[in-house]
């Protein structure tokens, strides 16, 4: 008996930025410009006081009301953030504590970007495969937003911050979980990275520069060198599909829809088109959440099903790539 994704539920902040209010502040730029570079219309924000934790806790209540899911019957909990509520205890054990799963659960916090939901997807299906789980709650939750400079223009026009929620369970459900791929390549860790107010670099230093692109790198917020992210994911990410249709014992003329996460417009149209992908197989919709992080591709599946573009019968290819730099995929039976 397989392991599938039994249900999926995402929460964003009520706090929304568009286009306009950021023009607002960077006036030498134009809304539809940003629009047509990024792909984002709106974003959502967390709040001053609202963090990471808060928003996974929202979503996972969704995902109890909407799908009529106890918390009595997760006896694992699963938390992928790069912005934790502390530096210890994992959020994921104060998480079990605020949403009652019972305390005869496993939880813990693991720290992944853009590949981190693929990821995760994994080790709840190896927890459940090895009998150590039966119902795991996947949740992914960022506030990317708290790590950005006022100032940083490129990457406040991209990124939104919100949390999905996912059950994943032994048996028939959603989506049949099927096979994985993996890669890492840590030699590019500086190129998307907070540099200061971690174990290596414990203070804010106030320190800046300026890379080739023109980007200023200023250590205390989050730099993304954007080529250098662009070129990481048009390396791997044919290899990866590649492989993970070999893997899958599947050709790509079988592969009825691809959820990759969703980075920018820019990037995922060179991706599908470098992949040799029709745009009726492809899904990007940035419009009203930005790049959320590793919550992109569990909000994704869950419109794409909402919207009718994934139905029971099809193969969905998932991808995640990014930070780390790291990539994951899988291929999900619906």
């Amino acid at each position: 008996m397989g392991v599938s994704i039994k249900a999926i539920s995402y929460y964003l902040p009520e706090r929304v930025v568009t286009n306009e209010d950021l023009v607002k502040e960077f006036p030498e730029w134009d809304v539809e410009k940003v629009y047509s570079k990024v792909g984002v219309r709106e974003r959502h924000l967390a709040a001053e006081t609202e963090t990471a934790g808060d928003l996974a806790e929202k979503a996972a209540r969704k995902l109890f009301d909407e799908h009529q899911v106890s918390p009595s019957d997760i006896d694992f909990l699963l938390l992928c953030t790069q912005s934790p509520d502390y530096r210890l205890p994992s959020t994921a054990c104060i998480l079990q504590d605020r949403l009652g799963i019972p305390t005869s659960a496993g939880a813990f916090d693991y720290d992944l970007g853009c590949s981190g939901c693929i990821y995760g997807m994994a080790v709840a299906k190896g927890l459940i495969v090895a009998g150590m789980a039966s119902n795991v709650l996947l949740l992914t939750a960022e506030t990317y937003t708290k790590y950005l400079h006022p100032d940083d223009k490129s990457n406040r026009t991209i990124f939104g911050d919100g949390a999905a929620a996912c059950l994943i369970s032994k048996g028939k459900g959603l989506a049949e979980i099927g096979d994985f791929v993996f890669g890492t390549d840590g030699s590019g860790a500086e190129n998307l990275i907070v540099k200061t107010q971690g174990a290596r670099v414990r203070e804010r230093s106030g320190l800046s520069t300026t890379d080739d692109d023109g980007h200023v790198n200023r250590e205390d917020y989050l730099y993304m060198n954007g080529s250098a992210i662009f070129n990481f994911t048009l390396e791997q990410v044919p290899s990866m599909m590649k492989q993970l249709l070999e893997k899958s014992g599947l050709n790509k003329d079988e592969m009825d829809y691809f959820v990759f996460h969703q980075a920018n417009k820019y990037m995922l149209s060179t991706i599908r088109k470098v992949c040799g992908i029709s745009k009726d197989k492809f899904y990007i919709d940035l419009d009203h959440t930005g790049n959320t992080v590793s919550s992109t591709i569990l909000i994704g599946l869950k419109d794409c099903l909402d919207q009718g573009l994934v139905r029971p019968g099809m193969n969905v290819m998932a991808c995640g790539f990014g930070v780390g730099l790291s990539y994951g995929g899988t291929v999900l039976h619906f």
